[in-house]
């Protein structure tokens, strides 16, 4: 754990909010993001809150180890939430996608802020696009569901597996001109051909200039603002439940405090035990539900539902993405398209719906239950992850 940078210093009187974040340059600019935008709300409420930066070391971070085998992607929030329940910080900031669908008790999922641009996006060093790569052409990515869909368009490409950080990723496209990120470093010779990234992160940390072609959604409304794209929409990428998104997690009233034996020496828990500062504790609460977004919280609700239906684990090519649409009595509603694809890319299956906005996990429980009449358990091991870890929740 080290401490980091503190924003929205300076305020008179101003309380301190720890923030715990990953190390990586991503999570540090989602989550510098975050901090400002929380330091705004709670001076627009008269709540005066600081952020203070807490970097929480991440088992993913440092072992080079392919995410199925680590355990999914999961991993990455683990010992974020470990430090809030144990008072290390008072908030998490999580890429929401990275985020398991099993409810921790004692924590809770306050905000969903806005959601970035969730489509994926095809990186190439020349500027070609997916339909102009050769034949044989190596493309990297990490993920089952990206290699899936890739192979389906273009079933000729060879899919590579990487792992690291965006920058160290996009360097087996580019080289080292983007620097390295962690323990895995850049690389000076690229590779690949092409990396498949989310073009969410890419914005976050103003590499979206390396973003030869993102990849369409199913009847594309950009970052869910209900303009459809000109762009032509193929190919169609479903990306991750919950791309683009962030999660903001913290403690609950409930079950916060209830192993005190895992709270750090000299550490105050912020919302439990005598210790607690209930105005500190109202004032976070109150500047988060500022910062949230009801039609991305929804969003998000809807295609975390599907996959906890599916009990998806974290190696099965599954996507899914939410947008606004309007329902036929007026009413705000979503629609839910969900892909499950097979590994080779050979046979996809998809389902898609519009359902109540003020109800997104029944959408997306009745998406996942057409998913799996159509036979999605028969096409892919939904519950795919190392055989000697057991099975695991959605990330």
């Amino acid at each position: 754990m080290n401490a980091g940078t503190t924003i929205g210093a300076g305020v008179p009187a101003a309380r301190t909010v720890r923030l715990g974040t990953r190390g990586s340059a991503l999570a540090v600019a989602q989550s510098t993001q975050v901090a400002r935008a929380l330091a705004a709300a709670s001076r627009r409420i008269g709540a005066d809150l600081e952020v203070e930066l807490v970097q929480i070391r991440t088992r993913g971070d440092v072992d080079a180890t392919p995410l199925t085998r680590l355990g999914g992607v999961g991993v990455f929030a683990a010992a974020l939430r470990e430090a809030l329940l144990a008072g290390v910080c008072d908030l998490a900031v999580h890429s929401c996608k990275d985020l398991p669908t099993a409810a921790v008790p004692g924590l809770r999922m306050a905000a969903v802020p806005a959601r970035e641009d969730p489509r994926d996006a095809l990186c190439t060093a020349d500027g070609r696009t997916l339909a102009d790569l050769p034949r044989g052409a190596r493309v990297g990515t990490g993920s089952p569901r990206r290699g899936a869909q890739l192979l389906a368009v273009r079933p000729d490409l060879e899919v590579v597996p990487v792992r690291g950080n965006v920058p160290t990723r996009l360097s087996r496209v580019v080289g080292a001109v983007v620097g390295a990120d962690g323990p895995l470093g850049a690389v000076r010779e690229p590779d690949l051909d092409a990396v498949v990234l989310a073009l969410a992160g890419l914005r976050r940390l103003g590499l979206d200039g390396y973003a030869t072609q993102p990849l369409a959604l199913p009847q594309t409304e950009i970052a869910g603002t209900g303009v459809v794209d000109p762009a032509d929409p193929a190919p169609i990428m479903v990306p991750a439940p919950a791309q683009g998104a962030l999660a903001l997690e913290t403690r609950d009233e409930a079950g916060a405090g209830a192993d005190p034996s895992g709270v750090a020496a000299g550490v105050e828990p912020l919302v439990s035990g005598a210790g607690r500062d209930p105005g500190l504790a109202a004032a976070l609460a109150a500047a988060l539900a500022e910062l949230d977004d009801p039609v991305t919280h929804a969003a998000v609700a809807a295609e975390r539902a599907l996959m906890r239906r599916l009990e998806a684990g974290c190696a099965a090519p599954v996507g899914a993405v939410a947008v606004p649409a309007p329902r036929a009595d007026g009413s705000s509603g979503l629609r839910l398209d969900a892909v499950v694809a097979a590994a080779d890319g050979t046979r996809l299956l998809r389902e898609s719906a519009v359902g109540d906005q003020a109800e997104p996990a029944g959408l997306g429980e009745a998406v996942a239950e057409a998913l799996l009449s159509a036979g999605a358990a028969q096409l892919v091991d939904l519950h795919a992850s190392l055989p000697d870890r057991g099975r695991r929740e959605a990330p």
